[in-house]
């Protein structure tokens, strides 16, 4: 065993199931380990290096920044996070922004606007938030009750009050437990970990219309969906809704923490001083790598992605013990007729090829520069390991 790993073993908490490998460094969509055997990284992260390791710009716009103003608090202005904001809203039409430090803080972050939204306008009553069977939202007590899945509702009693889970892409099911005390819908419009599940267009478009009808705030996660990985900004925009809130994370940082509650004008000044705060978010240095990301985003790159994610579902589709292909863009779940998904990720390891699982499925969410040479090699790999299955 590498010291490296002796030192984990010895000194860091037992959360995570690592893999046998220790990465020390990266370039582009290729990661090497301590042995510098090379891996084509088909994970990002979970979904957060969008420009893959290494940018130059980001690394430049990073560093810059961390020499001249690495943090001063929320007490004070400075340039990096209003630059940000501006560039956000004005690409997603949303009114004001909230910085958070990840995904789960950028859904406290929500779940908190929507209730003091009906606190302020209905009263105290009106504090439930329906989410959908089979989401994931978070890991901090309060993102863990919007979860939607039994198997996390485990060891860590009392949960927060107030969530009640409806089937996705069932609306009579949503319309049934919809009541008075409704003041929102939260939804990922791809159920990343619980197993890269998109949901129905038109089941969409049903849930955004019964919230503008009834006042109910509809808030979409986004935080694994969006900054390109689906092939446009926000995966919303393919599902032709303007929500009132889309929390955002992973790929805004390129790998540095960061997060974000979007606010349309019904919400926007919802937040006054006091009602919520965060000691690091919209950090100087996080900002000035998000961005270096926002410049990249652009409808060329959205085409490519899209582009890339057609050519992996074609030619998993052509694998054996392949029997369907979930998802959008470069979030693609690879659905097995029955072999382990765990198991194929460890085998492809050893073949120089990194992977995600999502429940019983191959994920695939691969840095949005991967190259074609890149992404063929990687599918290669990945068949020649089902074949000798």
């Amino acid at each position: 065993m590498s010291q490296i790993k002796a030192n984990d073993n010895a000194y860091i908490a037992h959360t995570y199931g690592r893999f046998d490998i220790v990465l020390t460094h990266g370039s582009g969509a290729l990661l090497y380990d301590e042995n510098e055997k090379e891996y084509i990284d088909m994970t990002a992260g979970i979904g957060v290096n969008c420009l893959g390791f290494g940018n130059e710009e980001w690394v430049k716009a990073v560093c810059e920044q961390a020499t001249s103003l690495q943090h001063v608090s929320n007490l004070y202005y400075s340039k990096p996070d209003t630059q940000v904001a501006e560039k956000l809203c004005n690409m997603t039409h949303f009114s004001k922004m909230f910085f958070a430090n990840s995904g789960a803080e950028a859904n406290e972050g929500a779940i908190k606007v929507a209730r003091k939204y009906a606190s302020d306008k209905y009263g105290q009553k009106n504090y439930e938030i329906l989410t959908l069977v089979n989401s994931f939202h978070g890991r901090t007590i309060t993102t863990l009750s919007a979860t939607g899945q039994d198997h996390f509702h485990q060891h860590f009693d009392p949960f927060t009050p107030g969530f009640v889970h409806a089937n996705a892409n069932d609306i009579e099911d949503v319309k049934s437990k919809i009541n008075k005390n409704t003041c929102a819908i939260m939804m990922e419009l791809i159920q990343g970990e619980g197993g890269v599940l998109p949901l129905d267009y038109d089941f969409v478009k049903e849930v955004a219309e019964i919230c503008q009808q009834n006042d109910i705030l509809l808030i979409i996660d986004e935080v694994q969906t969006g900054i390109g990985r689906c092939g446009s900004l926000y995966a919303y925009e393919q599902f032709d809704i303007q929500p009132d809130i889309v929390t955002t994370a992973k790929g805004l940082g390129n790998g540095l923490p960061i997060g974000g509650v979007l606010l349309n004008d019904k919400v926007k000044d919802v937040f006054g001083p006091g009602d919520h705060g965060t000691t690091f978010g919209g950090n100087p240095v996080a900002c000035a790598g998000a961005n270096v990301v926002l410049s990249h985003m652009n409808q060329e790159l959205f085409d490519e992605v899209k582009r890339k994610g057609e050519y992996i579902k074609k030619r998993a589709l052509q694998m054996p013990h392949v029997i369907g292909v979930n998802g959008l863009g470069l979030m693609r779940g690879i659905v097995l007729d029955g072999i382990s998904a765990i198991d194929v990720v460890r085998a492809c390891i050893d073949s120089g090829l990194l992977l995600l699982t999502a429940k019983d499925k191959v994920r695939m969410l691969p840095p949005l520069i991967i190259t074609d040479e890149q992404l063929e090699k990687a599918c290669d790999i990945l068949e020649e390991v089902l074949k000798a299955w």
